[in-house]
């Protein structure tokens, strides 16, 4: 199974820094880019365009937002760079999807880095997706490592034309991703919850062996979450207390409640992590109450057998002179001392409550 911390960064050994070479996966790979331009008075949507007709609304009052679906093609973030005025390492980690949850402030920009995380229940697993922001004066270019777009509810609320986001700038679209992103973690927080809640029945009524795994991969789950949330609250720490004109005093507000949010989710995290290891403690303690329990059992059957194998032993030896082998109820008293042995010694161990 393909790791869900790690991807492969071999290819990049040696290289110079800002040497555009992609890291991670490819799902698709034609790019997609999309771009919305406007203000309070008019909205202008176009999809599946270049990257050079993106450039027309660079210089225009209205705020752009050019949304990029796969980073893979260094020629494409090229030309963006290059009619942006993008630095080469911030385009080289762009391209490079295991990046940390980051931001960076570049004076005429700031560039933000994301992990986006979703639940596949389909498939039992957690997948983790970077997803990076360029905040510039009056636009926001956002690339997401994959095609599934999840910024949807978010262009609703622009072509409404009768929300909030319409009559502010290009900083309060870039929380509005942001805080897109953190409110998607509570989902994939129940999804882990409710997988935490069926483990817990499973290992209380039937703990098999093979609940050790999933116990094992859902450790593994809460790790990956504990990396994706936790460089969060620095990014949204950092943005509500960043001094830069590109974002307002009223934004900034904003990311008070996505901060509180963001240490939601962390509590919430740790609090998984230390019921997936109580989980472990009590699959190893019930594993070992069941052996002890097997070992009572045959220790208990061995013990009545014990004096039951010294009596046919001795009835066993084959002597000539032995006073009951002639006698004809000797059969019958022998199979009574052994039954009343045996049961004298299950009465004995009853009264004991070993049994």
């Amino acid at each position: 199974m393909t790791s869900l911390i790690t991807k492969k960064r071999s290819k990049k050994a040696g290289l110079p820094p800002g040497a555009l070479v992609h890291v991670g996966n490819i799902v698709n790979p034609k790019i997609h880019i999309s771009m919305i331009d406007y203000d309070p008075a008019h909205l202008v949507e176009r999809d599946d365009i270049t990257a050079e007709e993106c450039v027309q609304f660079l210089h225009t009052p209205s705020v752009t937002w050019i949304n990029v679906r796969g980073i893979h093609d260094s020629s494409v973030l090229k030309t963006i760079g290059k009619h942006f005025d993008l630095h080469g390492l911030l385009l080289e980690d762009v391209m490079n999807a295991t990046q940390r949850s980051k931001l960076d402030d570049y004076k005429s920009h700031i560039f933000i880095v994301m992990r986006m995380l979703t639940f596949r229940e389909e498939l039992d697993i957690l997948e983790d997706e970077q997803i990076s922001v360029i905040l510039g004066p009056n636009y926001v270019i956002s690339f997401l490592e994959n095609t599934k777009d999840i910024f949807e509810p978010i262009r609703n609320r622009i072509r409404s034309g009768s929300t909030r986001i319409r009559s502010m700038g290009a900083d309060y679209l870039c929380y509005a991703i942001i805080d897109s992103i953190v409110d998607n973690y509570f989902v994939v927080l129940e999804a882990v919850d409710k997988k935490l809640d069926d483990l817990e029945d499973t290992l209380m009524h039937a703990p098999k062996p093979t609940v050790m795994n999933k116990i094992q991969r859902a450790k593994r789950e809460i790790i990956l979450l504990r990396k994706s949330v936790w460089p969060m609250r620095e990014v949204v720490n950092s943005f509500r207390r960043l001094e830069t004109p590109l974002i307002s005093s009223a934004t900034q507000l904003y990311m008070h409640d996505v901060y509180d949010h963001t240490i939601q989710a962390i509590d919430t995290i740790e609090s998984f992590r230390d019921i997936a290891s109580g989980m472990l403690d009590v699959y190893l303690s019930n594993m070992s109450q069941r052996m002890n329990e097997i070992m009572k059992v045959l220790t208990i059957v061995s013990t009545i057998f014990v004096p039951l194998t010294f009596i046919a032993s001795i009835y066993g030896m084959n002597f000539d002179h032995m006073p009951e082998l002639r006698w004809q109820w000797g059969y019958y008293f022998t199979l009574g001392i052994m039954g009343t042995a045996a049961l004298g010694m299950l009465i004995f161990f009853r009264r004991k409550h070993w049994i």
